[in-house]
């Protein structure tokens, strides 16, 4: 397993011996320094791939006639459709059962002779979606400070705000209730970037599970070479399923026995679909979909989307409801209209809310919207070792803190400076390359560019501050390029921010942990917390249809915003306990 270490600051900052006491020219950076280095983002907001790969041929998923009026000499099934397309010299790399259709990647000439055949109905394009973690480019806003510091027992904040432990540990003693519901006998197939198969939590959770992307049984999110991808299916799948009592490598002050998922006693079905940049097709998720119906799952969780309604797509997602699947998506995070596929009418969409039940300001609204959950600073299971906790000490000060995601951990000694928003090469008042901890305001600039600006001046490490907003805050996790140079980086409260800029020219230090959790925000971290809910409901009443599941999820829900469903939080918090109450 590969751990992020901090391979010392001259690594990092390697200034020269000449140079390390000599203020930096404005505008020019310390000789030698490696900051950054990207030639490519990688992560939750890597760029989306283009549609046409480099042998010039288009990804699509060809329909064919069934039904509706249509000639029966028309008339094909799909695996019929797909000798057909490959007739053609198109590349089939997908036969779907419930729908009529193939996905394909055509040149150019195999999509005109396609188009002409009498069989084919129809050719979609087969869009690219991503996972909807929290993207590096949104800007910083103000979280509740009750989330801001790790659980003493494995019932994080937003575990207990669905109320999940009162379903299953009604006397809160750490233990679960004899015979109560925890998701037992319950299939809940995540479709997302695979897992950490041999992280702790999940020790006993995974029944099956297959990588779409390397069609293979390994769902290890982690690339050809090795490298671990972003993480996300891993905190994804902890929210729904981690097991009580079998922590990994936690953080000081945090429970030894890690985090506890809403339904521990539920069998997790891992579907990879995500590639190492957070990306897949729609033709993927589609695969991935009739693999879960296949393997028995009642719920599928889907913290991804960002494409258009298709036929193809509607069909899938209906096919998969009238099979008796519970299909829960996350709502998106540009704060716009709700994102494909969680609009879906067969599709319950789930967005964001933090520790204090107000909207994220990310989380998508609009009447498609079913429920909220919460995304904001969510703790959750992480690929051993990237996870990172920090401290921060400043003269007699030990303020909360945290990490960066991705960030390097390690720790740094140096006078606090001024680096101003970080968006030039002479923001840094004062800067010294013999090392510093940077003070950034963030939002001016991306978080990389900040990092890589005040690090060639000097820096050793960075503490993004929160200058707006309430106090008592957090600045949301932001997240560093899984690849390049990087300083230990860290973001902290308003109060503390005040706090710290009054402090300014004295020493600080900054403490970074590699541990096997990480806070994560999105409505990717919403969904799950209603997977794993509709997992206790199926627990306790195994008779169940989608649709009543669905419906005692929404009607018990605490309503937030108008009364009634409105489209900020649609039916409201979603909440295990009130919604056994109400099936009783």
């Amino acid at each position: 397993m590969k751990r992020w270490g901090f391979i010392g600051l001259l690594a990092l900052v390697a200034c020269g011996p000449e140079s390390s006491t000599r203020p930096v020219t404005r505008g020019q950076a310390c000789p030698g320094v490696v900051a950054g280095g990207m030639t490519h983002r990688q992560g939750l907001d890597s760029p989306l791939p283009s549609r046409v790969g480099q042998d010039g041929r288009q990804a699509v998923i060809i329909r064919f006639h069934r039904g509706g009026g249509q000639t029966r000499a028309s008339r094909i099934t799909a695996a019929a459709g797909a000798e057909l397309t490959r007739g053609t010299g198109a590349k089939v790399s997908a036969i779907y059962r419930n729908i009529p259709a193939v996905a394909a990647r055509v040149t150019p000439l195999e999509r005109v002779l396609l188009e002409r055949s009498t069989l084919v109905e129809s050719i979609e394009e087969d869009q690219t979606w991503a996972g909807q973690g929290l993207p590096l480019s949104l800007p910083a806003r103000v979280l509740s400070s009750s989330e801001g510091v790790a659980p003493t027992d494995e019932y994080s904040a937003g575990l207990r705000l669905v109320q999940a432990p009162r379903v299953w540990d009604a006397n809160g003693d750490g233990v679960v209730d004899p015979g109560a519901p925890t998701g037992e006998g319950v299939r809940v197939c995540v479709i997302d970037s695979g897992l950490d198969v041999e992280h702790p939590e999940f020790r006993g959770a995974v029944v099956a599970s297959h990588d779409f992307l390397d069609d293979d049984e390994d769902p290890t999110d982690k690339s050809a070479r090795g490298e671990w991808g972003q993480g996300h299916g891993t905190h994804v799948a902890g929210i729904i399923g981690a097991r009580l009592g079998q922590g990994s490598v936690t953080a000081p002050r945090m429970s030894p026995g890690g985090m506890v998922g809403v339904a521990p006693g539920a069998s997790l079905l891992i579907a990879r679909v995500l590639d190492e940049q957070g990306s897949t097709r729609m033709s993927v998720v589609l695969s991935a979909l009739e693999w879960c119906e296949s393997q028995g799952a009642r719920v599928v969780s889907l913290s991804l989307g960002g494409g258009t309604a298709t036929r193809s797509a509607v069909e899938a997602f209906k096919a998969a409801l009238d099979h008796g699947m519970l299909v829960v998506a996350a709502a998106g995070n540009q704060g716009g209209p709700v994102l494909y596929p969680a609009s879906d009418p067969s599709v319950l969409a789930v967005g964001a809310v933090d520790a204090n039940e107000r909207r994220a300001s990310f989380s998508c609204m609009g009447e498609d919207l079913g429920l909220v959950a919460p995304g904001v600073d969510v703790l959750s299971t992480f690929p051993r070792g990237l996870g990172a906790f920090a401290e921060m000490a400043v003269n007699d000060m030990a303020p909360m803190s945290r990490s960066l995601l991705y960030s390097p951990t390690g720790d740094a000694l140096g006078r606090l400076v001024d680096c101003g928003q970080g968006e030039s090469l002479d923001a840094c008042q004062g800067a010294t390359c013999d090392g510093f901890v940077a003070y950034v305001r963030p939002g001016a600039v991306p978080v990389d560019q900040a990092m890589s600006n005040v690090m060639m001046q000097g820096a050793s490490a960075v503490i993004f501050g929160a200058d707006d907003g309430p106090a008592g805050g957090v600045v949301d996790i932001m997240s560093l390029p899984r690849r390049g140079h990087w300083a230990p980086a860290v973001s902290v409260n308003q109060a503390t921010s005040t706090v710290l800029r009054q402090r300014l020219g004295t020493y600080a230090r900054l403490t970074l942990v590699p541990m096997d959790y990480t806070h994560v925000s999105g409505t990717s971290m919403a969904a799950p917390f209603v997977s794993g809910v509709a997992a206790l409901l199926w627990s306790a009443h195994p008779t169940l249809t989608p649709q009543q599941v669905r419906a005692a999820m929404e009607a018990s829900a605490h309503d937030l915003g108008t009364p009634g469903k409105d489209p900020v939080f649609g039916h409201g918090l979603v909440r295990a306990h009130d919604a056994l109450q109400l099936l009783q």
